[in-house]
């Protein structure tokens, strides 16, 4: 398929206006130029035209916002000079795979105030000595050459960088309310507590009251036992007397 073709298909009858990324890879550039793309995408922030048979980027539009152009396995050797005047913004170029043979075919890129990472892999220029610090010299605004910097660090993932501030932006608003849900439980808890202290207290002090009635009851039921065995000692007593006096009337008898 084209590129025409292609770009027609990825915008989906939107307006080009309203489009941020767009991906083209292993489509057909019938003149070897960029085809289908017009100052009209202001918002293009990623374009990816990989494998499409570039030979030159004297065609490209302008696109003030674009940070992220992949430009691998095409036919470019150099005349980079469009990239700094129509993308004045670019971070990530990625011109891996390309006929890039000598540093001065790079030296364009040197106007890319913005770039920190360039790939050059697959590139003949990457068998010449000294490559990565003679790059690092001439570019001194890039931080990552092939995926690495100067002291061999490799680049972070710029899309699970991504994904990750995403994260923590959508986990926000669930903290805050999960912070508050849990104040709410600590009240609750507090009130139920103090409602919980209060019953038991009020339980505590009548079952105290309860044991009190009982003691009362079992002193009252002692003393009735001691009354009752006071006089049934009275009566034996009165008893024993009266055979006493029984006897000594048969005496004097």
């Amino acid at each position: 398929m084209d590129m025409k073709k292609r770009i027609t298909l990825e915008l989906r009858n939107r307006d080009p206006a309203e489009v941020a990324e767009m991906v083209v890879d292993n489509s057909h550039s019938v003149s070897g130029e960029v085809e289908g793309l017009s100052d009209k995408f202001v918002e293009l922030e990623v374009l990816r035209m990989i494998n499409v048979g570039l030979n030159s980027l004297a065609k490209l539009p302008s696109l003030p916002k674009l940070r992220k152009l992949e430009l691998s396995e095409n036919n470019l050797s150099g005349s980079f000079e469009t990239l700094s005047e129509k993308c004045p913004n670019l971070i990530y170029l990625n011109l891996s795979s390309n006929k890039i043979k000598e540093l001065s075919n790079v030296e364009a890129l040197q106007n890319l105030k913005s770039l920190q990472s360039l790939d050059l892999l697959n590139c003949e220029i990457t068998s010449l000595e000294d490559y990565r610090d003679s790059v690092f010299e001439l570019l001194p605004q890039v931080t990552y050459l092939d995926g690495f910097d100067q002291e061999e660090n490799e680049a972070p993932d710029s899309e699970a960088d991504e994904e990750d501030e995403d994260g923590e932006d959508g986990a926000g608003p669930t903290g805050d309310y999960d912070d508050e849900d849990d104040e709410d439980d600590e009240e609750d808890g507090s009130e139920g507590g103090e409602v919980g202290l209060s019953v038991r207290g009020k339980r505590a002090t009548h079952q105290e009251e309860e044991d009190d009635d009982d003691e009362d009851d079992y002193g009252e039921e002692e003393e009735e036992e001691d009354e009752r065995a006071d006089a049934q000692g009275q009566k034996r007593k009165r008893d024993v007397e009266d055979d006493g006096e029984d006897d000594e009337d048969d005496e004097d008898d």
